[in-house]
């Protein structure tokens, strides 16, 4: 296994705990320790810059994406089809999906949101993030017409 593929994991893994104490036990004390600290997405962003410093072709390539022969998209998929390329963007969506599943799993808490929508809403956060943060802002009670 390469560094690549063990950065993958590692930022995969990371999220985990604390996505099953927003997940399993909401309004535990300990879950609102764990979550009120940085910690939840700063293994994805750390390993994103160990990424951008081992690798920093994959950022000069990023930023000269615009200026590609056949166009941005072009230039951002010769970038991201790297094994550089496709770790640095995963541990940058893991810890997005993580730091919006945090915010909605703290306005549940704080809106004391029904558990089913807390759940679901938090599950999806991790697995889908826009489908979870959709899933939230439709159905949160301070949106819901009585």
């Amino acid at each position: 296994m390469d560094l690549y593929s063990i950065s993958f994991l590692i930022s995969t893994i990371w999220v985990g705990p604390f996505w099953f104490a927003m997940l399993i036990r909401p309004y535990d004390k300990k879950t609102n320790n764990i979550m009120d600290k940085q910690l939840f997405f700063l293994g994805p962003i750390i390993i994103w810059f160990v990424i951008m410093i081992l690798n920093p072709n994959g950022l000069i390539d990023f930023l000269n994406s615009g200026s590609h022969p056949d166009g941005f998209f072009a230039g951002l998929t010769q970038g991201m089809s790297t094994k550089a390329g496709v770790s640095a963007m995963w541990a940058h969506m893991v810890a997005g999906d993580i730091f919006v599943t945090r915010w909605i799993w703290a306005n549940c808490v704080k809106n004391n949101d029904k558990i089913w929508l807390l759940r679901l809403s938090v599950f999806f956060g991790v697995m889908l993030m826009p489908l979870g943060l959709l899933i939230y802002l439709i159905f949160q009670k301070k949106y819901i017409i009585k």
